[in-house]
């Protein structure tokens, strides 16, 4: 199998898997236990969270392990907006988010939230004005995706950080495609929370982490121990952990690297699939994730591209939206009509791809576009 659908999820890295053994078999004593066995896997959870917050400049005592990203937005989505309801109920997102911000507040909504869900250029990317403009005196918050999952534009992070600092709002960003891939400094960007999942840097799936600024405070969704600083109880899930300390210690070593290895398959792939005739990129060309590129092909319907290439792994939107049968939302929020949004295939590359899997790629996509095209 050619895999090429690594924003869906990544394979686990054999280093990964070393370091996690050990406590699926030997140390499985609990981390929260107060014998010698327990302090062991204690231990292992501490150095975890140190290589986390090394990644993105943050203080161990700043991360919060969760299950994931979705787990990791309800929690400060939710938890915020309990905290400040007080203060006002008027929250701002973009139109092009993950569905587990989309539909999170279109939960607060239910309770009396109002959430503003800001437009973006065709492009991906939303206008600083647009945003200043939506700015009210009850905003309490604005949560924007630092690296789009399904086209991979990047937004501007800093510039919407700052605009938030300025009007003493909170600021959240889904690092979720961005980290381990590009530098992270949350005091520098003036984040306040920014989540992750393990899975999408070659960790397990399962575990992610919730970073939330030291003084910012907002009320457990789930009761029962007391864990992470009575943020999320439960049992920690310690080879997890463990595996995510040794992914982001990895990422970090290695940043630069994967970035120039990947950029340069993801540019022959492109240029291979662009000699296509009427094919298109969707979204930014210049400020997107190194991995990642979105083609619609004209007149040729992407999940029949998608069956036909059997052994070749690509998708049409995110995974986590892939039972849904309707248009990305993403795409249809950057112009796309519902007819080039169904003929759109992401192709997110990994570390792990290589130059002769792309080569095989492009001759398969060309070959079967063009016998679509053919047939109609």
């Amino acid at each position: 199998m050619i895999y090429l659908d690594n924003n869906a999820t990544t394979p686990i890295d054999e280093r990964v898997l070393e370091a996690m053994m050990p406590f699926l078999t030997t140390h499985f004593a609990n981390a929260s236990s107060g014998h010698k066995f327990g302090q062991f896997t204690n231990e292992a959870v501490k150095k975890a969270r140190e290589h986390i917050a090394d990644l993105i400049n943050a203080y161990p005592s700043e991360i919060i392990f969760t299950s994931g990203a979705t787990e990791s937005i309800n929690i400060f989505l939710q938890g915020i907006a309990i905290k400040n309801q007080d203060k006002g109920n008027h929250i701002i997102t973009l139109q092009t988010e993950h569905k587990a911000v989309l539909d999170t507040c279109k939960h607060l909504e239910n309770f009396g939230f109002q959430v503003s869900y800001l437009p973006v250029s065709n492009e991906g990317i939303v206008d600083m004005q647009v945003l200043e403009n939506a700015i009210r005196k009850d905003t309490i918050l604005i949560c924007a995706m630092w690296g789009n999952n399904e086209i991979g534009t990047l937004q501007r992070v800093e510039e919407i950080a700052n605009k938030a600092a300025e009007n003493d709002i909170l600021f959240f960003t889904d690092a979720t495609q961005v980290y381990g891939k590009i530098n992270i400094n949350v005091n520098a960007h003036e984040i306040d929370a920014l989540c992750f999942s393990g899975h999408k840097i070659y960790a397990p799936k399962g575990i992610g982490a919730l970073y939330l600024r030291q003084g910012i405070k907002i009320p457990a969704l789930t009761h029962g121990g007391g864990h992470e600083k009575g943020m999320r109880s439960g049992t920690l899930n310690v080879a997890g952990i463990v595996g995510l300390g040794k992914a982001s210690e990895l990422a970090k070593k290695e940043m630069k690297e994967n970035e120039n290895k990947i950029k340069i398959l993801r540019d022959t792939l492109e240029n291979g699939l662009l000699e296509i005739p009427d094919t298109s990129i969707n979204g930014s060309i210049k400020d997107r994730l190194f991995n990642t590129t979105n083609i619609c092909f004209k007149d040729v319907d992407s999940d029949a591209l998608i069956t036909a290439l059997e052994d070749i792994a690509v998708s049409n939107g995110s995974a986590c939206t892939a039972h849904l049968i309707e248009p990305s939302h993403v795409l249809k929020s950057i112009g796309l009509d519902d007819k080039h949004a169904f003929e759109s295939v992401r192709f997110s590359l990994g570390k792990y791809n290589t130059i002769e899997e792309i080569k095989t790629a492009i001759v398969s996509v060309q070959k079967l576009v063009k016998n679509f095209r053919e047939m109609l």
